[in-house]
């Protein structure tokens, strides 16, 4: 049996495009690796699903997702975040947004957007295999004449599509396997890098910290002496490093600057005040609270896990009164407050990435249609190609907008 289109992989991506194709009439088969369609899906926003962030002028959507952001500039205008929204409102899904313009299920399930997703591909009569695992790609004369699974079945088809996702998560179902096919193709593949992710930290103070929670902190990174990148919002120190979303923005960054040498992080804990109104906030501190403990004062100042690691790096004994400290112990606490430093050894790598940064040469696909410019019957949607962009509903939207304009300009 002929195709019109094969799809191998069942992510956003591959199934939003799988729909839509199959909605205008095209006969469409979808493949998909692992047991169940959507594995990543349901991991999503811890289980939330994020399906978009409510930005509403496209353009600045695409300012966020920075250099390769433009690619994107048809797809979104086709299927933007307003009508993602549409789409599975009009399929019976509620929405809430939240903070940050943050969109998801009512009911805090992404099962529930699997479940839209599974009765998009059966009504419009799209045959899906799972357990299938490719092995190969048959190609004469740069066009794919079919498709080769591990088991041995072969499948043929007008044109092909891959959204098998990049390699964050692997356990999902997502790694990596296309970045070989596509490069034996003629495809260049951008280093692909783990982005979203968790930091690990060098500091002896991780097991007193591990847990805490920042808000309304600044964290900036530092290389060679030189500030590279700041980020303002929230953070969360764990057993290893630090995470949460200030983090998670940061680290395709802090992956990049690692490859040049040692980055450094620094923390300002009071970002709202500069070092010479902090400074006379200190002052008038010390002369109203003299008569208290050091340890009991630093409690206006700190969260409580904090308090003695402040102390230890500043050579202080906790339980001192406020009125033996002097102007150097006042400067030093000032930097701390402002420039906590910490050494970062290195990111936690793919198997806790939301998703990977680098992929297909975005110069190498037709921004219009998603189909290669190279295999003349290749598309390619989603994470596998070389465009991410922060935490908050932007990542989904691009799998969303990349699949389903593929499914809109199949031919």
């Amino acid at each position: 049996m002929k195709y019109d289109l094969v799809v191998i992989g069942g992510g956003a991506s591959g199934m939003m495009a799988a729909g839509r194709a199959a909605e205008r009439g095209f006969k469409v088969l979808l493949l998909e690796k692992k047991a169940e369609l959507g594995n990543k899906l349901l991991i999503t926003g811890k289980g939330r699903c994020n399906i978009t962030n409510k930005e509403k002028d496209y353009k600045n959507f695409i300012k966020v997702l920075g250099e390769n952001g433009n690619f994107l500039f048809k797809a979104l205008f086709n299927f933007g975040p307003q009508e993602v929204i549409r789409f599975f409102e009009k399929k019976g899904l509620l929405l809430k947004t939240e903070r940050g313009n943050r969109v998801f299920p009512q009911s805090d399930k992404a099962s529930d957007v699997i479940k839209v997703l599974l009765e998009y591909l059966k009504e419009n009569n799209v045959e899906i295999q799972t357990k299938a695992e490719v092995k190969k790609f048959e190609i004469v004369k740069n066009q794919i004449t079919k498709v080769v699974l591990k088991n041995g079945d072969s499948f043929v088809a007008e044109n092909f599509l891959i959204a098998t996702g990049g390699k964050s998560y692997p356990g999902t179902g997502s790694t990596g396997d296309a970045y070989k096919w596509l490069q034996e193709m003629g495809h260049k593949i951008i280093k692909p890098r783990p982005a979203l992710t968790s930091i690990v930290l060098d500091s002896p103070w991780l097991k007193e910290l591990q847990g805490l929670s920042l808000k309304n902190v600044n964290i900036s990174l530092w290389q060679n002496n030189k500030k590279v990148d700041e980020r303002f919002g929230e953070a969360l120190f764990t057993h290893e490093g630090m995470s949460g979303p200030i983090i998670l923005d940061m680290s395709a960054k802090i992956g990049e600057l690692l490859e040049q040498g040692q980055v450094d992080l620094k923390i300002d804990f009071k970002p709202a005040l500069d070092y010479k109104k902090l400074d006379k906030r200190l002052q008038r501190d010390w002369q109203k609270y003299y008569q208290k403990s050091i340890k009991n004062y630093l409690k206006n100042l700190l969260p409580k896990s904090l308090i003695p690691v402040f102390i230890e790096k500043l050579s202080l004994n906790g339980e001192d009164k406020v009125e033996v400290l002097r102007k150097e112990d006042r400067k030093a606490l000032l930097h701390l407050l402002k420039e906590f430093s910490l050494n970062i050894v290195g990111l936690t790598g793919f198997n806790k990435a939301i998703v990977t940064v680098g992929g297909v040469d975005v110069s190498e696909v037709d921004p219009n249609t998603m189909k290669s410019q190279i295999i003349s019957n290749l598309y390619l949607a989603g994470e596998i190609l070389d465009i991410a962009g922060p935490t908050g509903g932007y990542n989904l939207q691009i799998a969303w907008s990349t699949g389903y304009l593929v499914g809109d300009s199949l031919e």
